[in-house]
């Protein structure tokens, strides 16, 4: 049996076309709808992560904006820890004549919006934090949902290619996310609004090509509170090779934040470049464009020569490089190198990681709140990055020491990847 068949499922489930293996490689359209509420959901996390929330914060403190910042992402990145397996689960018993996924793409498309609405009148900063919370949990639910959606529709030799264009969209909504926040020039009212509109926006032609399957009332598990519970623990024992694959991306993940959390204070104190905000908007520059290209081409590679892991380990040892360039070669050019390696990296990692990921899920009744669980390695490595970061520059070393610990924890991801035993 292999890892992503369903174990001790009734016949009644096995029959089901919504816990099929898929075999019909999906139509254009269908990952154009993938891609753009991709987008969607990136602009709306991105836009107010990267600049708005911060405007926001100095508007009502400017003395004490960075705790303001401090607290409202940090509430954020608790519930999004959680929203992600929760509304996967959640997902995957649904019986909904749209299918399982749509209407938790909707519904959680539609809670950021009224959250990012909100955000743009909030009064207090007790407002803002609990809105924010909101933002994130419709949008990691919207994500959950279509994140699931490419085991149940992409069939295993076409995962590479797809992962390689969602993955696009996720860059592309990071970057579009930046661009809101430019074109508004201060006006975080305006910037949470079309950050909204941006949102319902992309989620729009994935209601009406998603070809989500419908599961029958008989196909579902019988229902308890305990069961529902113990769910979101996966046994390493009973599951290697999914156990294997989430400490990979964990560890790969923590790597590359390492990378970029204090890239703005880097070039201030290393490299001393005269406008540090400039220049990490052209690093930003290189390593999208980068990431860009390479998830697109390593997703196909992959596919077309049916192996995941050697393109997983060498792309965790170029950012693995890529931190050791800014390590050793403090200096602008290091610095435009260092960030071009890394996106030549991380768009092969995150194509090909992800294929991966969709072969060693445990079991077809359950993929939406697995792929929930895999999710929260993307979102933890964002709270333990800093815990790891700050004694690292400040106490032991400085960035030498930091960008070093990130390429080992990276080169760690890529020795793991070998423990997997069910995908070549």
């Amino acid at each position: 049996m292999t890892s992503n068949q369903t174990e001790g499922t009734a016949p009644q489930q096995a029959d089901s076309v919504a816990l099929q293996e898929p075999t019909v490689n999906v139509r254009h359209r269908w990952t154009v709808s993938v891609v753009l509420v991709n987008i969607g959901i990136n602009a709306a996390f991105f836009g107010p992560i990267q600049v708005l929330l911060g405007q926001q914060a100095a508007h009502f403190s400017e003395a004490d904006k960075e705790g303001i910042l401090a607290l409202v992402t940090g509430a954020g990145a608790a519930v999004s820890l959680v929203a992600n397996p929760l509304f996967g689960s959640f997902s995957d018993r649904t019986i909904s004549r749209f299918g399982r996924r749509v209407p938790w793409v909707f519904i959680g498309a539609l809670l950021g919006t009224i959250g990012l609405i909100g955000l743009a009148g909030a009064p207090t900063v007790a407002a803002m934090t609990l809105l924010w919370c909101l933002v994130q949990l419709g949008c990691n639910g919207a994500l959950a949902a279509t994140t699931a959606a490419i085991p149940d529709q992409v069939p295993v030799r076409q995962r590479g290619s797809i992962g390689g264009l969602t993955s696009m969209g996720t860059v592309v909504g990071i970057l579009l996310g930046a661009a809101i926040a430019a074109v508004v020039a201060g006006n975080f009212s305006l910037g949470f609004i079309i950050c909204a509109v941006g949102l319902l926006v992309g989620m729009v032609p994935y209601l009406f090509f998603s070809n989500d399957q419908v599961l029958p009332a008989q196909a579902r598990p019988p229902f308890t509170w305990l069961n529902f519970a113990k769910g979101f623990w996966i046994s390493p024992r009973r599951y290697p090779d999914f156990a294997w694959a989430w400490i990979t991306r964990f560890l790969v993940n923590v790597g590359n934040h390492l990378v970029t959390l204090y890239l703005l204070f880097f070039l201030t104190d290393a490299v001393g470049y005269e406008n540090p905000e400039f220049g990490v908007l052209i690093l930003t520059g290189v390593y999208a464009v980068l990431t860009l290209i390479t998830a697109v081409i390593g997703g196909r590679w992959t596919d077309k020569v049916g192996k995941r892991k050697p393109f997983v380990i060498a792309s965790s040892a170029i950012i693995a490089l890529a931190a050791l360039i800014l390590a050793f070669f403090p200096t602008w050019i290091g610095a435009v190198t260092g960030a071009a390696v890394l996106g030549i990296g991380y768009g092969v990692y995150l194509a090909v990681d992800f294929a991966l990921l969709t072969q060693v899920l445990p079991s077809a009744v359950s993929r939406g709140k697995d792929m929930g669980v895999i999710n929260v390695a993307n979102s933890l490595p964002q709270v333990i990055a800093p815990l790891i970061a700050w004694p690292l520059v400040t106490l032991l070393g400085g960035y030498v020491t930091l960008y070093v610990v990130a390429a080992i924890i990276g080169l760690l991801g890529a020795v793991f990847v070998v423990k997997i035993k069910g995908v070549q």
